[in-house]
């Protein structure tokens, strides 16, 4: 198996618990999807290592975008006690990529879970807006096995073409919050939104829920950015994939240098990583 370099400090990892008593770690990564014609960076040369280094992190919950079925079934079935809730964008349920949800079953149980398309019509398979390819959400009510406590997780992966796309895709997101959360839990909203911290609909996102990086409690760590394109020695100021939260406190969070032993990256994005504080 793979190695990958561990380039964080070592103390920042401490007490890095999937799940203890009300704290819950969360991951969100665009793992690539699985091109059988890439032969540069072809997902057999990297499925391996991107184990090592979920096992490694250990979250509680794993956001994903670009998991075609293959994918999903190979890290299902090698991530011991992980299921996920989730469906293919193109057919509601295994073609395409899908943007699941993982969760650790020793920890957590999904009460609820479905997919909608960010388009005028979210409950039909869509293409919304300008958006170049059908985008969606999945979604997710959890409940802490120990401590009964539930929250809410949504996961999605805005166009990369549509600008107004992007737009709608925010306000719709956020409209389901609503929609769903009627007894004010926390929530988390993570995954690839194709945007920069500056551009408008992150700056909504923000009116409307919280960027964890802003409020963690121990410093940042990691390069600005999280988008590499499989460079390895690429300058990353490219910051498009978040989590965000609404009554959680932040404890950690960290974009993680997944390089493997070759210097070569795991995915063309690097995960991000946050502890997170299910506030009273």
């Amino acid at each position: 198996m793979k190695a990958y370099k561990l380039t964080i400090i070592l103390g920042l990892f401490i007490g890095f618990a999937n799940v203890q008593g009300q704290d819950i770690s969360v991951l969100t990564y665009n793992i690539k999807w699985d091109n059988t014609n890439d032969t540069v960076n072809n997902w057999n040369d990297r499925k391996e290592a991107m184990v090592s280094l979920l096992k490694h992190y250990q979250p509680g919950i794993i956001g994903m975008q670009e998991v075609v079925n293959g994918q999903l079934n190979y890290l299902v079935a090698n991530l011991p006690n992980f299921a996920s809730v989730g469906v293919g964008r193109e057919d509601g349920k295994e073609k395409g990529e899908y943007s699941p949800i993982l969760y650790d079953t020793e920890l957590l149980k999904s009460l609820e879970n479905a997919t909608y398309w960010l388009s005028d019509t979210p409950d039909k398979i869509s293409v919304g807006w300008d958006a170049a390819l059908e985008r969606i959400c999945t979604y997710a009510l959890f409940e802490d096995l120990k401590t009964k406590k539930q929250f809410w997780v949504f996961n999605t992966h805005f166009d990369h073409m549509g600008v107004l796309a992007r737009e709608k895709s925010a306000a719709l997101i956020v409209s389901k919050i609503k929609e769903l959360n009627t007894e004010n839990l926390p929530v988390v909203l993570m995954g690839d939104l194709n945007l920069k911290p500056d551009e408008n609909p992150i700056q909504f996102l923000k009116k409307e829920l919280v960027d964890g990086q802003s409020i963690t409690q121990k410093t940042f760590y990691g390069p600005t950015g999280t988008f590499n394109g499989f460079e390895h020695d690429r300058n990353l100021t490219d910051r498009i994939d978040y989590i965000f939260v609404q009554n959680f406190a932040v404890e950690s969070y960290i974009h993680i240098d997944d390089r493997m032993e070759n210097n070569k990256h795991i995915s063309d994005h690097l995960p991000v990583f946050a502890k997170l504080i299910i506030k009273n």
